[in-house]
């Protein structure tokens, strides 16, 4: 099964680091939160990849060409220019990374994919989100109830710390929890060929018509996610991220 990922966007919020990269090329541990995102696929055997590029796509392209080189010992030979690779540790991963224009919008971007994802069911998220999402779990789901659609719902992270209170005196604290009312929209979605009938065209924001037409038709379900998700939307969260990495905390880290 394929899996579309969207990293079009110019995370304009996160703007000290993405005047030179992507958003989905900001590192986490040394490793471009993407490598993240298909690393926690992979674990659950997905491992075709669809990529919508936009905005400094170049940087994703040499990323991916790069790849092998940087994940193995080299030797050069200067003088004929001769490159020999002692092979290292490979992901089995295949990668389709596909133009989809600078000023396209998410709904935009999906359906000019629909050439590379064909006639069959596939996997959707952003460039710029993780979770532990048991996706396994997640497609079952979708397959129970054979409608078109298919979005993991996710508690907000807090923004600020959550204090419990008695009267005046604090008997909690809780840094940046997850809230334990409300859900949003977390992305990974399993998605049916269908679901590109919604989208008009370059201009059209997924997130707008075509999920609120999908939700109207009663073609839209959603996959409770009580555990780990976060986005990277600032460097506040990049930070977080960072953290939790470092402190070998990263509850998104569901490979070995």
């Amino acid at each position: 099964m394929k899996v579309a990922i969207l990293a079009g966007g110019v995370g304009s919020r996160l703007s000290e680091e993405t005047e030179v990269k992507p958003k989905p090329m900001v590192t986490i541990g040394g490793k471009p939160i993407l490598w993240h995102i298909l690393k926690h696929y992979s674990h659950f055997g997905h491992q075709d990849f669809v990529i919508a590029l936009g905005y400094k796509g170049e940087v994703i392209k040499r990323y991916f060409l790069d790849y092998c080189s940087l994940q193995s010992n080299l030797t050069v030979q200067i003088r004929h220019g001769q490159v020999t690779r002692e092979e290292g540790e490979q992901e089995d991963w295949n990668v389709q990374l596909v133009d989809t224009g600078q000023h396209t919008l998410t709904g935009g971007r999906i359906k000019r994919l629909r050439s590379q994802l064909g006639n069959e069911t596939f996997l959707l998220t952003w460039g710029d989100g993780v979770s532990n999402v048991d996706l396994d779990a997640l497609l079952a789901f979708h397959r129970s109830h054979g409608k078109f659609a298919t979005v993991t719902a996710v508690r907000p992270p807090a923004r600020f710390g959550k204090l419990d209170l008695d009267g005046d005196q604090v008997t909690a604290f809780t840094e940046k929890p997850q809230l334990g009312e409300g859900w949003i929209n977390g992305a990974f979605f399993v998605l049916e060929p269908q679901v590109f009938d919604y989208i008009a065209g370059d201009q059209t924001q997924w997130e707008r018509e075509p999920l609120e037409k999908l939700a109207a038709d009663g073609q839209l379900m959603a996959y409770r996610h009580d555990s780990f998700w976060q986005c990277m939307d600032t460097l506040r969260d990049k930070v977080l991220l960072e953290k939790l990495w470092s402190e070998g905390e990263a509850p998104w880290k569901t490979w070995s």
